[in-house]
């Protein structure tokens, strides 16, 4: 059960990564700014310096905890596979020995 990034990438259509929600809030942040620098509206300035780099800092949190998400689920994966053929051994061990005697 491994996660291969690049293979997820290729899948997900361009328009759909265009369409994003971080896409439309960092054009929203880069539209304030215009607007707000073309009628020289203060605070909707404020909003646009907010916006952009919120949308940069909320993309690397995301791309960083889901690459250690889906470290976790294959550790998680591997400690199950190993338990559960420790649990077969024990369970074909106690049956060869009871068809023994």
């Amino acid at each position: 059960m491994t996660h291969d990034t690049q293979k997820e990438i290729q899948k997900a259509s361009l328009i759909g990564r265009i369409l994003s929600m971080e896409t439309f809030l960092l054009f929203m942040g880069i539209a304030l700014l215009i607007y707000g620098v073309a009628n020289s509206a203060t605070m909707v300035i404020f909003w646009g310096c907010v916006i952009v780099p919120g949308v940069l800092i909320l993309h690397q949190i995301r791309k960083r905890d889901w690459s250690k998400h889906w470290q976790e689920m294959e550790e998680e994966h591997k400690r199950q596979e190993a338990f559960e053929m420790r649990r077969k051994k024990v369970a074909e061990d106690a049956r060869d020995s009871n068809g023994g005697k």
